[in-house]
């Protein structure tokens, strides 16, 4: 078998790069959508993206975040109660 024609060890890096392909996106597809949408707003909401080692940085964020989600809500009970007048 050390004998192989080139032809055949380009087959089989193609097929490698294939299968390790298959594997990343079977991994995206095995996680719902539901799923990856609420991790990524824990992170979000968790400040995940800010510095670690600046403690500031990381509680302003996540007041800043947690006012923002509070305005929201706000404005949207007020928008439905408006609208059902």
């Amino acid at each position: 078998m050390a004998n192989k024609h080139p032809d055949d060890i380009k087959r089989e890096e193609e097929a490698q790069r294939t299968l390790e392909r298959v594997a990343v996106d079977s991994e995206l597809l095995g996680q719902s959508t539901l799923a990856r949408t609420v991790n990524r707003a824990r992170a979000h909401m968790a400040a995940d993206d800010a510095d670690p080692n600046d403690p500031v940085e990381v509680w302003g964020r996540r007041t800043g975040r947690a006012l923002g989600l509070i305005a929201f809500i706000v404005l949207a009970i007020w928008l439905v109660g408006y609208l059902s007048r």
